[in-house]
């Protein structure tokens, strides 16, 4: 069983470091080597809801287009589901990351985040929890399973 003294020694507080932040790191992201802010740096979660809305947005209008007259319902799924797996696995951004200046990385080494990365992110996202909650580095459970971070252009 740790004590408070452990928890000061470096390892992450919390639930297994999801809600405490290292004493020894200063910014999220400094144990992956990221810069504090600017290119590079982990991206605030207003970034990612706001990227995320626009995604959401714009596939509520795709998906619009082609079933209308009549509402979307599902098929903004569908859409969403398009517009946000295939450009992260090939170019590592949605739309809505576009125009919030994010992008998806892969951790361990540079290049595409490749298709299972992409469906794993975009199902996850989906069910909110795994994506609202991140560790002391900023990266959800989402970004963990997957090897990922998101980080500003």
């Amino acid at each position: 069983m740790s004590s408070q003294g452990d928890a000061s020694a470096g390892e992450p507080q919390g639930l297994g470091g999801l809600f405490g932040r290292d004493p020894q790191q200063r910014w999220r992201g400094e144990r992956m080597g990221l810069p504090e802010s600017g290119q590079g740096s982990v991206a605030t979660g207003g970034r990612r809801l706001l990227g995320f809305l626009v995604d959401i947005v714009l596939a509520a209008l795709v998906a619009q287009l082609f079933t209308a007259p009549a509402l979307p319902g599902n098929w903004s799924l569908v859409a969403w589901f398009a517009i946000t797996v295939i450009p992260v696995a090939f170019f590592g951004f949605t739309p809505g990351m576009l125009l919030t200046g994010i992008w998806v990385a892969r951790v361990e080494r540079p290049g595409a985040v490749g298709l299972w990365r992409a469906v794993v992110r975009c199902a996850l996202t989906g069910l909110l929890v795994p994506a609202i909650i991140r560790n002391g580095d900023g990266r959800s459970w989402l970004d963990r399973l997957t090897g990922t971070v998101v980080v500003r252009r």
